[in-house]
C-alpha cells in the first residue's frame, strides 16, 4: 500500500531531479530517501527510478506516479491549512495566483482590505498565467487562481469552480485615433501570451485577415512603448491600460471581444473561510 511519506519523497525527487537535493529539502539522509523509493517500488511493483551515469531519472511509470504524488501531497497540505482555518479567521494563510494586470490594479486594494478585516491571515501571491495558475491550484499549491478566458477558450476541467468577477474590455492600441482592426491588415502586430495571441488571431480573422505577429511581449509597458514608437499595433485589456498608460498611444474599444475574469477554486464546496474572505474582498474592490 502506498503511504504519504513515500509519495512525498518521490514528488521531491521529481521536483529537484536528484536524491541529494530531495534529501536536503525533506531534511532526510540520502539513504533514507533511497529506502523510501525502494519501498515504493516494492509496493507498486514498478521500476520508478533509473540510474544514469552518476545521477538518476524517473522512468515513465515514475513520472506518472510523481505527477499524482505532487497533487496528493499538495492537497494534503491544503487540507491541513483548511482545517486550521475552519477554527476561525484569527490565523491561517491563503495563497493566490493571478495575472499581471489584475495583480497591479484590483488585488492590492483587496489585499489591503483583507489585512484590515482579518489581520491574522497571511496572504501569499504569485504572478502566473491562467494555465500555470490552474496547474498550481490542482496541485494544492495555491487556494485561489485568478484567470481570464475568452469566448473561444476551451472549458476548464471538472472539479474547478469558477466565480465570475468582471468582463474586461479589449482595446485596439495604435498610434492614431479612431482606427479599426481592419485598418491594420498589413500592419505589424505585437502579440502577448499564447492565450492572448489566439484571441488576437480570432479577432483579426473576423475582420477578414490573419495578423502578422512579428513582435511578442507579455509586458503591458513594453507593448505600449513599441506602439508609441510606431513599431506595430496591439490589443490590450482595460485593466492593463488602467495599470499603465503611456503617452503617444490611442485606444479604441472592441465591444464584441471582452475577456472574462474569474476567481477559481478547486474541490467540493464550501471553500475554507480564509479563501471565501479573500474572494469577497476582491469582489468588493471591483
Amino acid at each position: 500500500m502506498l503511504n504519504l511519506t513515500q509519495l512525498t519523497v518521490l514528488a521531491a525527487v521529481a521536483q529537484h531531479g536528484s536524491v541529494t537535493e530531495a534529501a536536503k529539502q525533506l531534511h532526510y539522509t540520502q539513504p533514507a530517501v533511497s529506502h523510501h523509493l525502494a519501498r515504493l517500488e516494492a509496493a507498486t511493483g514498478a521500476k520508478l527510478i533509473q540510474r544514469v551515469g552518476r545521477g538518476i531519472r524517473l522512468t515513465p511509470e515514475g513520472e506518472l506516479l510523481a505527477v499524482r504524488a505532487a497533487e496528493i501531497v499538495g492537497r494534503v497540505d491544503a487540507a491541513a491549512t483548511e482545517l486550521a482555518a475552519q477554527v476561525g479567521l484569527r490565523a491561517g494563510r491563503v495563497r493566490m495566483a493571478g495575472f499581471q494586470s489584475i495583480l497591479s490594479t484590483i488585488v492590492p486594494k483587496a489585499a489591503a482590505a483583507l489585512a484590515r478585516a482579518h489581520p491574522g491571515i497571511e496572504l501569499g501571491l504569485v504572478d502566473e498565467h491562467p494555465v500555470e495558475a490552474l496547474r498550481l491550484l490542482r496541485a494544492g499549491r495555491i487556494d485561489v487562481a485568478l484567470i481570464f478566458r475568452y469566448a473561444d477558450t476551451p472549458r476548464e476541467d471538472d472539479g474547478l469552480r469558477l466565480i465570475h468577477l468582471l468582463d474586461d474590455p479589449i482595446y485596439l492600441v495604435s498610434d492614431e485615433p479612431g482606427q479599426t482592426i481592419a485598418d491594420h491588415r498589413d500592419s505589424t502586430w505585437i502579440g502577448g501570451c499564447a492565450r492572448c495571441q489566439d484571441e488576437l488571431v480570432t479577432v483579426c480573422l473576423r475582420a477578414g485577415f490573419t495578423p502578422r505577429i512579428s513582435l511578442i511581449s507579455d509586458d503591458m509597458v513594453v507593448t505600449q512603448a513599441l506602439v508609441a514608437a510606431r513599431m506595430g499595433v496591439a490589443t490590450l485589456p482595460g485593466l492593463a491600460l488602467r495599470a499603465h498608460r503611456m503617452p503617444g498611444i490611442h485606444t479604441t474599444e472592441l465591444p464584441e471581444d471582452p475577456r472574462q475574469i474569474f476567481a477559481v477554486t478547486y474541490g467540493d464546496p464550501p471553500d475554507p473561510p480564509a479563501t471565501t474572505a479573500l474572494i469577497r474582498a476582491i469582489q468588493a474592490c471591483l
